[in-house]
């Protein structure tokens, strides 16, 4: 009895009777499917996450701690997701007394019409650096000056735009869905990795999330691809080789890869096509890399817990981000940097 009740609530918003992820069958009240473990009120979450996220950025702490103290109503009692809410309200609260309120434009601003977003933006110019924060700048740098150690100068500066374009394709996507993220954090030596709070979020969003990363980073490769066929230097294929092959295993999926962050939406079933396709992809590209993606699918077959709903879109995105990227590496052998 101990074990429902951290499951069940008596205030929920609406009556759900399956479970959007496994479809299995729920109890009036039920906030954790028992099945798979996701979040019943996943998309609810995902949308009070949001408006707390605009309203604190508008300066409305009060609202915005409203917005999260409806949220609690929909987690288990006793889950981190609570925990991290009751924390963040808690903060809110006590910066709430002493918040400014919003500001309104300046007159002449204004005056100025359409043109009015603009002229803000230009006159607070300063403020874009809060996105830069001080751990991505340094991060970048360092990552920068240790490839350029190794690589020289053009392909390490190169090599880190591209990873930093991957991590990109993380934060503009997260951030598209309203949800809170961090700027990117350089590793030298393992790549980069986006924080972000995936509170409520379902399995399909989070592996939409993961392969918009590889997606990302394929326009990269691709773009380096294009400027080797119009210009000859060797530079520009190395880096889209390089940077497909990175991608791609990345693509395993496996531990904190973006390939092990994506399969947990995939079923038996759609696994397997993701196994078939990497063995056809290794076979007609004649690229082996893939049979580490195979593997890791193959690996994958054994997990105690998958979705039984299947998720044709995420499996059609995983496949197809593999086969470009595959196709970038099939067409531009590994060149030698830096020799046109």
């Amino acid at each position: 009895m101990k074990n429902k009740a951290e499951f069940v609530s008596t205030n929920t918003p609406e009556l759900i009777e399956n479970c959007k992820n496994c479809r299995c069958a729920l109890t009036p009240g039920t906030l954790v499917c028992p099945q798979c473990h996701s979040l019943v009120h996943a998309q609810e979450l995902q949308r009070l996450a949001a408006a707390a996220k605009m309203m604190e950025e508008h300066g409305d702490l009060i609202q915005a701690r409203a917005q999260w103290l409806k949220a609690l109503e929909l987690l288990p009692s006793e889950s981190t997701q609570t925990e991290w809410v009751r924390d963040k309200a808690r903060k809110l609260e006590l910066a709430a007394p002493t918040a400014p309120p919003p500001k309104a434009p300046p007159h002449w601003v204004r005056k100025l019409g359409p043109l009015a977003p603009i002229a803000l933006l230009l006159a607070k110019g300063k403020s874009l650096l809060v996105l830069f924060k001080i751990n991505f700048l340094l991060s970048i740098f360092t990552f920068v000056g240790v490839y350029w150690a190794f690589y020289g100068a053009k392909f390490g500066s190169g090599f880190a735009v591209l990873i930093l374009i991957h991590e990109m394709g993380h934060f503009i996507d997260i951030k598209r869905r309203g949800l809170p993220a961090d700027m990117p954090v350089f590793l030298p030596g393992f790549g980069a990795y986006v924080r972000w709070q995936a509170l409520g979020v379902s399995q399909e969003t989070r592996a939409a999330v993961s392969l918009a990363g590889p997606l990302a980073g394929w326009l990269g490769a691709a773009g380096c691809g294009l400027l080797w066929w119009k210009t000859g230097n060797n530079l520009w294929g190395g880096l889209a080789h390089f940077t497909a092959l990175i991608n791609v295993l990345n693509l395993i999926p496996i531990w904190v890869l973006d390939g092990g962050q994506a399969i947990p939406a995939l079923s038996k079933t759609e696994r397997i096509v993701l196994l078939c396709s990497c063995l056809l992809l290794s076979i007609f590209l004649k690229e082996p890399i893939f049979l580490l993606v195979a593997g890791g699918a193959a690996y994958r077959l054994f997990d105690k817990v998958m979705p039984t709903a299947p998720s044709r879109v995420i499996t059609g995105y995983f496949v197809a981000v593999l086969t470009a990227l595959g196709l970038v590496l099939w067409l531009l052998p590994m060149q030698i940097p830096g020799k046109p």
